[in-house]
């Protein structure tokens, strides 16, 4: 993008080679807080007999992968963080960030990574009525590429790409919070992206309840 954006006059679709340098390292940082990795570890532990033994623990499985989840992204942080700050001495980012965006930030972040979470947790599900999950767990990893706003900022994809990238739960995930750190959104479109994070919580809240108690109906244990 810093190629294209030097061939044309050091600017494309009002990001210049400062915005893009910010835009990566922010869709970086934002990509590991909210990332999950449940959805390929699942087939494993249904296939093995794994999951067997963590429905007779006293806490639904979901709670060990979210402390599990948190804990290994505040431990990678130490790396993170002084990979973030040596891009920032080598590309040079130009942040625009209002003060209130940073206070926003806090909560945007957490139903991003809630939202995501409980998504990816209720397609890892898939493996209680199949264990080859491979396909799915693609289809979606390439929708969530292009729609999330990671392959290019979405305000430099197509009106029908943005459009159904704001419909579905993709923006809201990771393109959103990063969007709010760049300066890009005012204070009215963060309450209201706060609004539709919300909504999207709950829906994926209810979706996860639906395909748990489904799979659980139909789970058989397999493995040793």
């Amino acid at each position: 993008w810093t190629a294209v954006a030097h061939s044309r006059g050091g600017q494309v679709g009002g990001f210049a080679i400062g915005d893009f340098a910010a835009y990566y390292i922010t869709m970086m940082m934002v990509s590991h807080l909210t990332f999950t990795w449940f959805m390929f570890e699942f087939e494993y532990r249904v296939r093995t007999g794994a999951f067997s033994p963590l429905l007779l623990q006293p806490l639904h499985p979901i709670h060990r992968d979210i402390a599990t989840n948190i804990s290994y992204k505040f431990l990678t942080l130490a790396v993170m963080v002084p990979t973030a700050a040596l891009m920032v001495w080598a590309f040079d980012p130009v942040f625009q960030t209002p003060s209130w965006a940073l206070l926003a930030f806090v909560p945007v972040i957490a139903l991003a990574f809630l939202m995501r979470f409980f998504i990816e947790w209720a397609l890892a599900l898939v493996a209680l009525w199949t264990t080859r999950t491979a396909a799915a767990h693609q289809l979606y990893f390439a929708s969530l590429l292009f729609l999330s706003g990671q392959m290019a900022p979405l305000e430099l994809m197509p009106e029908w790409v943005q459009t159904l990238s704001s419909l579905l739960p993709f923006r809201w995930m990771v393109s959103f919070p990063v969007e709010l750190i760049l300066g890009r959104l005012t204070l009215q479109e963060t309450v209201a992206g706060m609004a539709t994070q919300a909504v999207w919580l709950v829906l994926s809240w209810g979706i996860l309840g639906l395909v748990w108690s489904r799979g659980m109906k139909r789970y058989t244990a397999v493995g040793s």
